[in-house]
């Protein structure tokens, strides 16, 4: 693209290979000289450099001096990343099958293509092999392995204990106190319902410890009915732990016992005319009622499990996760992992079931639409963590295949939207590559802007998009420090530097990346720094401010259209288009 240098005829190559010159011709190879009167130290030919193994040879290199032992093997590629990590209950026996170098799949024989390097690691196990297998994936995130886009923790409920007055709270991370925790619930929505829910039927406080403490009077929970404000002694100590072991029985799937107990009560409560307290038991058993019925399908055959089911499609895959907890259903979840397009869907689950429970403690029973073909190591690598029996099953039949098919239904809708919704996307981007003049459409686009209070706290930010739409677990802030006050374009010098120092290891290919003049000119500073010109893969995209009107914030002129905006070019090689129609676009987007 104009404006970018041309990439240098010298370059470094990322791979290790050594150059070896092509052979001659005999009518051009040049005489060699009599080295007969030479001294014998001098006549010792300078060896030859020969090109580093790679593929199939560095495999059946190592195959010599490999165990039949369980562990851990990386496939390594040329610029040292990588490709695959993979367990093996024999080492020897598990890469022999690459050796072979025939009988395997596409993807396979790509990676053993580009393997450059291999490293092992021994373990006593095979089920801590495993383990080990799916820590070393969810660090480095090779490129053939079977990988989680969205690892997020899970939501609980916790009862917490660590104070004589229990409290009722949404939890994530580690469970560092003392308490019962209920989940995993599959977002927050779905606990803050339930808590909202449960603060109704047992009225249990859920401030901090040092609020607790420090109140002198009812809070407004109390005024409205959602705690029995122990704090101020409007409730016994006694009285109030019936509520908390009331609330632990309802979360561990006690419900229609409790349910039958409170009615008892309220009865015995209206016969002895004290109605306030049979209306506060008739309130709370509604407010048991419409936990369960809220909570979509419930169970009576298992008391808990999740449900795993995988529909896979024009090389995409979603799994679908179902929660069943105390015989109801706790929410569900859609995860859409990056894999191969040829990979089998076994395979597939297999990866995703270790990966899943790699920080989380799994159910009794794990239902799965297909069955991985690890089941019993992954059985024997879950109830190692649990410290208790857990069963992996394929239902066949009766509620719990019921169950299974609605699960497949819904992954399959899941992965229908998310497709449609990325053949929209890629139309748009398709569209941003056409009026800009780009040689292919973008495959992702960074922002950059940057702001500061007079002066004063300078930050910048990097917002990102790409095929899948706005990518915001890559979005970025970035703190300004030891720069010249109000100083915009030693801001935006720094922020891009800082930036272009990470694009090194990166390998995406195109970035348009809106700025002004003087901006520009900072992040061409910064790229020929890092000697990124030669990748011929970065364009920068210009934006033009309008002047815009007080009362209504809109430009005094109509914007102009992305088509327009377009044909205006800068000798530069840059894009000049209004703001207001970049932010159109990216609205659209």
């Amino acid at each position: 693209m104009s404006g970018i240098d041309p990439a240098p005829v010298c370059m470094a190559s990322s791979a290790p290979n050594a150059y070896v010159n092509p052979p001659m011709a005999s009518a051009d190879k040049p005489e060699l000289p009599d080295l007969a009167g030479l001294p014998e130290g001098d006549a010792t030919p300078e060896p030859t450099a020969q090109a580093p193994k790679k593929g199939v040879d560095v495999i059946r290199d190592e195959l010599t001096r490999l165990p039949n032992k369980p562990g851990v093997y990386r496939m390594v590629g040329a610029e040292g990343e990588v490709l695959y990590v993979g367990k093996a209950k024999s080492l020897k026996a598990r890469v022999s099958n690459y050796a072979a170098g025939r009988g395997h799949g596409n993807h396979i024989a790509r990676m053993i293509s580009q393997t450059r390097a291999m490293e092992f690691i021994v373990t006593a196990t095979e089920t801590e092999a495993l383990l080990l297998e799916t820590n070393l994936i969810k660090r480095l995130r090779p490129r053939f392995n079977v990988l989680m886009r969205d690892d997020k923790s899970f939501p609980y409920i916790a009862i917490r204990r660590d104070h004589p007055i229990a409290a009722l709270q949404k939890h994530r991370g580690a469970k560092n106190f003392k308490g019962d925790y209920f989940g995993p619930f599959a977002s927050a929505g779905a606990v803050n319902r339930t808590l909202n829910t449960l603060q109704k039927a047992f009225l249990l406080r859920s401030c901090t410890d040092s609020t607790y403490g420090a109140r002198t009077r009812p809070c407004m929970l109390y005024q409205i009915k959602r705690c029995s404000a122990p704090c101020t002694s409007e409730i016994g100590e006694e009285d109030y732990a019936r509520l908390v072991v009331d609330s632990v029985d309802f979360l561990k799937g006690r419900s229609v016992e409790l349910q039958d107990r409170l009615a008892t009560e309220m009865h015995e409560a209206a016969e002895k005319l004290e109605f306030e307290q049979a209306a506060r038991l008739r309130n709370r058993i509604r407010a048991l009622a419409s936990v369960r019925a809220v909570q979509g399908v419930n169970v009576s055959t298992f008391a808990e499990a999740d449900v795993f089911a995988l529909h896979c499609e024009g090389g995409q895959s979603c799994i679908q996760v179902f929660f069943f907890r105390a015989g109801q259903n706790w929410g569900n979840r859609a995860y859409f992992p990056k894999h191969e397009r040829d990979l089998e869907p076994a395979d597939i689950l297999d990866a995703f079931l270790a990966q899943f429970y790699d920080d989380k403690e799994p159910p009794a029973l794990v239902l799965v639409s297909h069955e991985p073909p690890g089941a019993e190591l992954l059985e024997e690598a879950f109830a190692l963590k649990a410290d208790r029996k857990v069963e992996i099953r394929r239902p066949e039949r009766g509620e719990k295949r019921e169950i299974m098919d609605q699960a497949v239904l819904n992954a399959r809708e899941a992965l229908g939207r998310r497709m449609a919704e990325s053949a929209s996307v890629a139309r748009l981007l398709e569209g941003v590559g056409d009026v800009f003049g780009l040689p292919r459409a973008p495959e992702r686009i960074e922002v950059y802007d940057n702001s500061h209070i007079q002066g004063t706290n300078a930050v910048g930010a990097m917002i990102v998009a790409g095929p899948e739409g706005f990518r915001k677990n890559q979005y970025r802030k970035f703190n300004m420090k030891e720069i010249t006050p109000g100083d915009d374009f030693a801001m935006m010098q720094a922020m891009i530097r800082r930036r272009f120092a990470r694009l090194v290891k990166d390998t995406f290919e195109d970035n348009p990346s809106p700025a002004s003049a003087g901006e520009v000119r900072a992040s061409r500073q910064c790229r020929t720094r890092f000697n990124l010109n030669r990748r011929g893969a970065l364009t920068l995209l210009r934006c033009a401010k309008r002047s815009l009107s007080r009362r209504s914030g809109r430009g005094n002129k109509a914007a102009e259209s992305i088509s327009q905006s377009s044909k205006t070019r800068r000798p530069n090689g840059l894009t000049s288009c209004s703001s207001t129609a970049a932010r159109a676009s990216s609205t659209q987007r």
